[in-house]
């Protein structure tokens, strides 16, 4: 009984990864006001039905995308509660939190950056989707300045620069915006985007440029 529930739950968690994907597959394409339930139930390959049963609405599908691309995965973790962020504030030195930071931060703007846009142009149209994020402190900047924060305390920062103006620095650097301009506008590689806001951090925030 035991393994047919498991084999079941499992079924269940790979019909919702397929909708996700296929929901942030067309989102992208097509804008999100343009994209039926439809047209995803056929990517996902699936009755539309049920989309409605496990998300009930495309709002609800939506948000459940950004949630899913900010963290990676389904499970309910901040991102401040994950490894790769524990690892920037027990960094030794500032140098290696910042080289932690941009790395795990250039993860996840490889599944949101575009995602993100979607979202802004979305909630321009659509007056249901600014109901999905209430008016509250931005989360990327909450977990920047965590992690500004922390980096301004650990030997090798430079002492001179206030932690909100470090992450202010940290925040524009490490935007989705930026990151489409360069990798997707302009064509740079992911891990030569990753080495150039290094450097362009470092020479900021670190003492002699972090050597």
């Amino acid at each position: 009984m035991r393994e047919g529930k498991g084999k079941q739950g499992n079924k269940a968690k790979e019909t919702r990864r397929r909708i996700i994907e296929a929901a942030g597959a067309l989102f992208i394409e097509q804008g999100y006001g343009a994209t039926k339930l439809q047209e995803i139930a056929d990517r996902a390959g699936v009755a539309v039905q049920t989309i409605y049963f496990v998300f009930r609405n495309k709002p609800s599908l939506l948000k459940e995308l950004v949630d899913v691309a900010i963290a990676g995965d389904d499970e309910l973790v901040p991102t401040m509660d994950r490894p790769w962020f524990a690892k920037v504030t027990t960094a030794p030195t500032a140098e290696s939190a910042l080289a932690t930071l941009v790395a795990g931060t250039r993860k996840t703007l490889e599944r949101v950056a575009a995602i993100n846009e979607m979202v802004r142009a979305a909630t321009a149209t659509n007056p249901e989707i600014r109901e999905l994020w209430p008016d509250q402190t931005d989360p990327r900047y909450a977990v920047i300045s965590a992690a500004a924060k922390s980096l301004t305390k650990k030997p090798g920062a430079r002492l001179a620069i206030p932690v909100e103006e470090a992450a202010d620095i940290i925040y524009a650097v490490l935007s989705p915006e930026l990151f489409l301009v360069l990798t997707r506008d302009r064509a740079w590689p992911p891990v030569k985007w990753e080495q150039w806001a290094y450097d362009t951090l470092s020479s900021q925030l670190l003492v002699d440029n972090g050597l």
